[in-house]
């Protein structure tokens, strides 16, 4: 199946290199709609996986109830708008209840958000609610820090330019919560 879903995106980068007026028959095109073809699978392995099962796949019973971050989660994503990268950091914060995971699977729900075409926001959104639904904590908190090139190469084209976002839910509605977790966060 991978290798006919391969061959389609295969000749479809094909055909728009050509109404792009590249020659596809070049030394330097050659193989690059194949490669295009591969990369975007890539990219978008997302869609492929589960990320409840991940961090279910390491749910232990556990009492400790005090706050967990994991911070500065690098992450690379698509743009669904422009299909151009964005990057940059996610910091996730949950408090037990009754059940902790294996901190490596709060980074692989990250990279399981980020490889589908993406906008940042539904990203935030996405891994609070999967950790929420996975876990049950008392509380989950999610920032994302991108650089976005659709903003950097096209449009406005200003580069450096940072959009975060955050959502949370459960304690982090208390401001003294939300202001532990951020104080944490930015302490590099």
């Amino acid at each position: 199946m991978e290798e006919e879903t391969i061959e389609r995106l295969r000749y479809h980068y094909g055909e728009i290199l050509k109404l792009l007026g590249e020659d596809t028959t070049r030394d330097g095109l050659l193989k690059t709609p194949e490669r295009v073809a591969k990369a975007m699978l890539t990219l978008t392995k997302g869609y492929t996986m589960n990320p409840a099962a991940v961090l279910q796949s390491a749910k232990f019973n556990e009492p400790y109830n005090q706050m967990v971050i994991v911070k500065d989660i690098n992450f690379y994503s698509l743009c669904e708008h422009h299909m151009l990268p964005f990057y940059g950091k996610v910091h996730v914060a949950y408090i037990p209840n009754g059940y902790i995971t294996g901190l490596s699977k709060i980074a692989r729900v990250v990279d399981i958000f980020s490889h589908r075409l993406q906008v940042q926001e539904r990203m935030t959104m996405q891994i609070k609610d999967c950790i929420q639904q996975a876990l049950n904590p008392l509380g989950v908190m999610v920032v994302v820090e991108a650089q976005h090139m659709c903003m950097q190469m096209r449009g406005v084209e200003k580069d450096n330019s940072v959009t975060t976002t955050s959502d949370f839910c459960g304690a982090f509605n208390q401001a003294k919560t939300r202001e532990e977790f951020l104080e944490l966060v930015c302490t590099r």
